[in-house]
């Protein structure tokens, strides 16, 4: 199980402990912000983007096929106004010297990523509350929403 913690620093800002990394997120200043990291939406962006790129990357080392130059953007264009459905786009950046098959193949694997999965196929979500500090014990109240 992966367990990621949100510390508030101050404001919006938020440390985020992962596997002992720290990962400093905040909204920017034009929401009230202090711009001092991404935002939750930009991060989902960046996890698209990368666990693509990975997963393509894990694929062609697999094949002994050389991606020097590899690179994969995705942008997220949420709902305005709640009532559309937030779209990615992603795109990779493919070196050169690559056959029409390897590029087909490698199109193939990358929607096969678990981020793209998840936000593809949706995700059941449950919350739960508790007073006490993250990684202590103490009961808690769970609500599951799908």
């Amino acid at each position: 199980m992966i367990e990621a913690v949100a510390l508030r620093r101050a404001g919006y800002t938020h440390d985020v402990q992962i596997d002992g990394h720290t990962v400093t997120v905040d909204e920017p200043t034009e929401v009230g912000g202090a711009d001092e990291g991404p935002s939750p939406s930009r991060l989902l962006a960046a996890a698209l983007a990368s666990c693509t790129a990975i997963t393509i990357e894990m694929y062609a080392d697999r094949k002994g096929w050389e991606l020097d130059g590899l690179a994969v953007s995705a942008t997220y264009d949420g709902p305005p106004g709640g009532s559309d459905s937030p779209r990615f786009e992603v795109t990779v950046h493919l070196p050169g010297g690559l056959s029409e098959e390897q590029t087909e193949r490698i199109m193939v694997i990358a929607a096969k990523c678990l981020v793209h999965k998840v936000l593809s196929g949706g995700a059941e979500v449950s919350h739960a509350h508790t007073t006490a500090i993250p990684g202590t014990e103490a009961a808690s109240s769970q609500d599951s929403i799908p």
